[in-house]
Order: C-alpha cells, then structure tokens, then sequence
C-alpha cells in the first residue's frame, strides 16, 4: 500500500511498541469529535505530555472532511486509539465534531455533523488499501462497538453517558460495513 504523508509523525511514535504486519486483524473507526486536524494533533501531544509513558492517545490515519489522509503513526507500531483492541488493530480517525464541545452532557448525546462525501470515499480508498497490504485484516468495527462504558455525566453527575459514541449516528455505517464484506468476498475468489 502506498504509505501516506509521514510529514505528520508524532514525535513519540518510536516509543509505542512494535508489532508485525500478521498481528494486525481489524480497523476500529473513529470520530475525532474535534473541529479539525490540528486540535486533533494537539490533543494527542497533550495526552502524550499527561502520560508516564510519554506516549499519547491517538489513531494510525487520520481523514479530513476533504478526504485528505495524514498518517500520524506507522502500522508497525500499536497505536493507542482503543481500550483493550490497540495491539490488533489499525485505528482510523475521521475529523468531525462529533459531540464536541460538551461531550458528556445529557442534553448533547447526538451529533450533528455528517460525514462528507469526500471523507467517506477517501475511507473507502484507504480500507480497500489496508486489505491488499494486511492479508489477516478480517474485523471493522466502529469504536462504540468495543467502548461501551458509561461515565457520569458532566452536567447532572446522577445520570451516565457514553464514554464513546464514535463515529455516531450520522456515519454511514451499513453503507461502509457492506463495502469492507464486498473486499473480503473478493479477496475469497
């Protein structure tokens, strides 16, 4: 697979742990819930600096809604995007907002932002990208399907909340979901 711009490489990605290319059998889907790249590649710097490993939260590649694809980690390397799935798995990240910036109050549980046209293409070209490269890639997942803790909500600490909803309602899931079957049927003949 033709590796995407490595201009945006966190600075900390040789301390996450090296895996091979055979380890790696799913792709959990993300929404960054962030306004745009950049407050994503902040928030991974700042969540880098709050560990004691020096190592931040944060996804392979990240998608733009114009469909622009920056890699911020090698797929050599476990990236931290999921509790518990990270060492398997390559983790996508698609900038939208998500329920930003109020994501645990009860009254701001849906998204309003849909994902453009150009960002799901660019998804689709990227899942059908990580097939040809990762012959062991069986499982898509979104990463509600493997967060679902709930956390006490920050405007009425009574009620909980999703800790993750991403990528959200307004992702076209089942259209996205039939695709990656499609590419593992084909890969079968």
């Amino acid at each position: 697979m033709e590796r995407y711009a490595c201009e945006h490489l966190v600075s900390w990605h040789h301390r996450l742990p090296e895996r091979r290319p055979d380890t790696v059998t799913a792709v959990v889907l993300h929404a960054t819930e962030l306004p745009g790249f950049d407050e994503a590649l902040l928030e991974a710097d700042r969540t880098a600096r709050e560990s004691e490993t020096g190592r931040g939260m944060c996804g392979h590649l990240y998608i733009d809604r114009d469909g622009a694809v920056h890699q911020l980690v090698p797929f050599e390397r476990v990236a931290q995007h999921v509790r518990g799935h990270n060492t398997s798995s390559i983790g996508i990240e698609l900038i939208n907002r998500g329920r930003y910036p109020r994501w645990f109050d009860t009254d701001h549980q849906t998204p309003t932002e849909p994902f453009p046209a150009a960002q799901v293409q660019s998804l689709r070209e990227v899942l059908r990208a990580l097939r040809g490269e990762f012959h062991h890639l069986a499982d898509l997942y979104r990463h509600s399907d493997l967060d679902t803790a709930l956390v006490p909500a920050e405007d009425r600490p009574e009620a909980k909340v999703r800790r993750r909803i991403d990528p959200g309602p307004l992702f076209p899931w089942k259209a996205v979901s039939a695709f990656w079957t499609e590419l593992g049927d084909g890969r079968k003949h």
